[in-house]
């Protein structure tokens, strides 16, 4: 069964920076896009990246220019590098797989991680 086990997640104080990486089971990993959300508590899950099986990006616009998404099908692993970090970016973050990258909604994940803590001190 295709599992997705994110880590990296912690608390950084506001400026700093994070890498979060989400570890896939399976052998079509690369068939796939991969996206990153987060729900912040009291809030609905919103998408923050998301990166095709050919490497099209798409990124939430309030993280643009802070947060990079890349993928290494050879190792399974799709990163999220969070620089620059606010406060509002407190939040779980979850790795999830896709139909596609058209959009970073999360109306065609087929799967999700459990997710992974991050905390972000004024």
């Amino acid at each position: 069964q295709v599992q997705l086990v994110e880590s990296g997640g912690g608390l950084v104080q506001a400026g700093g920076s994070l890498r979060l990486s989400c570890a896939a089971s399976g052998r079509t990993f690369s068939s796939y896009a991969l996206g990153w959300f987060r729900q912040a508590p009291g809030k609905e899950r919103e998408g923050v990246s998301c990166i095709s099986r050919f490497g099209i990006i798409n990124y939430a616009d309030s993280v643009k220019g802070r947060f990079t998404i890349s993928r290494d099908n050879a190792k399974n692993t799709v990163y999220l590098q969070m620089n620059s970090l606010k406060p509002e970016d407190t939040a779980v973050y979850y790795c999830a797989r896709k139909a596609s990258c058209s959009t970073i909604a999360s109306s065609d994940v087929n799967l999700w991680g459990n997710g992974t803590l991050v905390t972000i001190s004024s």
